[in-house]
């Protein structure tokens, strides 16, 4: 598992000359904002890495000449975007364009209202962002990565996995192989960034496309460098590995196309991606998040306020796994406290803080709740490799909503007074079930599941069902959730 901060291309030269620091200040703070909120939120990966690493840059560099060697990368002098008054050649996110597909007003990189990547050709008369002024051509050099010779591998690696991708990854990747593969540069017009490693190169950077998704692949390189072992293990052939890409959607065509055109182009027999799990995108209050206009709350503001795990559950619960949802403060709180504490922290309340309960006595379990806990695991599991993470969550949300049922059918407050044998398999029942949540919840609700496990003397999360060992004195019990 390797995310990983992109720390090069214009967004970060642009945040920097308006904050008066400099692109490597920047990088650097926001790299530590990023590490801070997944650690905070309990993200598990193997490494968290920063392509402004050195091993990063010179494994990149390696890459880049190997498909330069190879044939796959080559020079084109063409008419490029200039700007008279700022007497510099613009690159594309530092243009304003209409969109040629959708009509939007919009940044040459990418349009914000339909996902288009605009050509070179399709930049020309847009207008510079710095200054306003209308841009002219000049000519340039740059160095170009044959995209196009690849497009019949691609779209057999498509049309053999598409049946493991979102919807949209399906449909975004489809139209880029309709219309045909595309050469892209590979070199930009920039100092910050990755040193090109061919003579003539030295005023031009990487193109942040190409150095930051490779990352995947120098991340995997160190991490195995370090271990001893092989990076080929992972990324070569005839092993029995699956690829998974996660990001949103305006990132799809890098992973499903471009990614695997440089992997392609490496001619040593790569393993090409599998699995693509692409979100819409997430809205705040019927709005597009925009930093301009500030409607924004980051993960760290939550989390200084709220439950980690109710804002994991919240977010993939009601997130954007199909269409772009909407995210609001009054929704979050409900699903806090209708669902997640007054279903899930409520079984656990009413069974580990029953009154006058030392300790779980081991039982016979009812044939009913053993087949609900086996179903959960099936169920959930098929949901969590079909990347319907809503519905996954949803069903642990069921077996919760079973507990509490038999918790009520079985009356464990009438049984403690007239039958301790038949009060105690109601409580082992309930403390079996509340047992496999933590393995349930474990992918959602992390912490809350390390905090039962504890409490109930559980070994590491695993995909079965668990049971509880003898039996179990119950001290200190706390609260898992407070209402909101």
């Amino acid at each position: 598992m390797f995310p990983g901060t992109d720390c090069h291309g214009t967004p970060i030269t642009e945040r920097a000359k308006q904050e008066g620091k400099s692109p490597a200040e920047i990088a650097e703070y926001y790299h530590k904002e990023f590490v801070e909120t997944f650690n905070k939120m309990n993200f598990s990966y193997d490494m968290y890495s920063e392509t402004e690493t050195e091993y990063h840059q010179e494994k990149v560099k390696e890459i880049f000449k190997k498909l330069y060697d190879n044939g796959y990368i080559y020079e084109k002098i063409e008419p490029q975007a200039y700007c008279p008054k700022c007497n510099k050649f613009l690159q594309d996110r530092e243009i304003q364009i209409k969109c040629p597909e959708c009509g939007e007003t919009t940044k040459g990189d990418q349009c914000g209202n339909c996902n288009y990547t605009p050509t070179m050709e399709e930049l020309k008369n847009g207008v510079c962002l710095e200054c306003g002024t209308v841009t002219t051509e000049e000519n340039n050099k740059n160095l170009y990565f044959e995209l196009s010779k690849f497009q019949k591998e691609i779209a057999s690696n498509t049309d053999k996995c598409k049946h493991l991708w979102r919807l949209n990854a399906r449909n975004e990747t489809e139209k880029y192989l309709k219309q045909g593969l595309k050469d892209r540069a590979v070199t930009r017009d920039l100092d910050w960034g990755v040193d090109i490693p061919l003579d003539g190169y030295e005023n031009k950077r990487m193109y942040v496309w190409i150095e930051a998704v490779l990352g995947y692949i120098t991340d995997t390189m160190k991490l195995c460098e370090d271990a001893g072992t092989s990076w080929k293990d992972y990324w070569g052939e005839g092993h029995n590995n699956k690829i998974y890409m996660s990001h949103g959607k305006d990132n799809i065509v890098f992973h499903s196309i471009i990614l695997n055109g440089l992997l392609l182009g490496l001619e040593e027999n790569m393993h090409m991606v599998d699995v693509i799990v692409s979100t819409e995108y997430l809205n705040i209050n019927d709005e597009k998040i925009s930093k301009s206009k500030g409607n924004g709350i980051t993960t760290l503001e939550m989390i200084e306020k709220y439950n980690s795990d109710s804002i994991r559950y919240h977010i993939i619960n009601n997130g954007p796994e199909k269409k772009d949802t909407n995210f609001t403060l009054d929704d979050f709180e409900r699903t806090h406290n209708s669902e997640i504490l007054n279903k899930f922290g409520n079984l656990i309340n009413r069974t580990l803080k029953f009154k006058g309960l030392e300790e779980i006595v081991k039982s016979d379990l009812d044939e009913a709740v053993e087949s609900e806990v086996k179903k959960a695991y099936k169920e959930v599991g098929a949901d969590i490799e079909s990347l319907e993470f809503k519905a996954a969550t949803d069903k642990v949300m069921q077996l919760v909503e079973f507990g509490n049922r038999y918790y009520d059918e079985k009356q464990p407050w009438i049984q403690k007074k007239e039958n301790e044998e038949k009060f105690n398999k109601i409580i082992y029942n309930c403390v079996y079930i509340i047992a496999n949540l933590s393995n349930l919840f474990e992918p959602f609700m992390p912490a809350s599941c390390q905090k039962i496990r504890e409490s109930l003397e559980l070994g590491k999360p695993c995909w079965e069902p668990v049971d509880i060992s003898g039996n179990i004195k119950l001290e200190n019990i706390e609260p898992l959730f407070n209402r909101i």
